[in-house]
């Protein structure tokens, strides 16, 4: 009789958490406006985490004016984002987030006789907790031109 009653209870108690854990309610106001209450995704599988990568300046190159980076389809990323000098000064960037390409001009252009390397950090990028890994492409252009050249891909794990 007792492990009847300990075991309905455990299932009332396991049965309410799953229903409410799921719970959204739509309700519609004197004025006609929907509004939803309780709403949230459980068990989270998205994640905010900062990705940051280098790049190295060439030495025999053009000064760059910008860096172009395409995310993955798989994460969402915020305007966030800083750059460092290779003595960890931030630069001074003007960012532009259009979908999923994120645009860094350089007002001050950068050369290797500035900065030998770059330290992008994107922070607050929401990713998922499983799936496969974020590769971003990355692309520049230089002062004087508007043809992008594409310099390579930054890989992040997804764990």
């Amino acid at each position: 009789m007792k492990r009847k009653i300990v075991s309905l209870i455990l299932f009332s108690i396991a049965f309410t958490v799953t229903v409410f854990a799921g719970n959204a309610t739509a309700k519609i106001d004197n004025h006609g406006v929907n509004k939803i209450e309780n709403s949230f995704e459980f068990p989270p599988n998205r994640r905010f985490v900062k990705h940051t990568f280098r790049l190295y300046v060439p030495k025999n190159g053009k000064p760059l004016s910008e860096l172009i980076i395409d995310a993955p389809a798989t994460v969402a990323v915020s305007s966030d984002i800083d750059v460092f000098n290779d003595n960890g000064q931030k630069l001074n960037i003007n960012i532009s987030v259009n979908d999923r390409r994120i645009t860094l001009n350089f007002p001050e252009t950068v050369t290797f006789a500035t900065t030998k390397k770059l330290l992008i950090s994107l922070n607050k990028v929401q990713q998922p907790r499983s799936g496969s890994d974020s590769i971003y492409n990355l692309s520049v252009r230089v002062v004087g031109s508007d043809v992008e050249i594409p310099i390579g891909q930054a890989q992040f794990q997804t764990f």
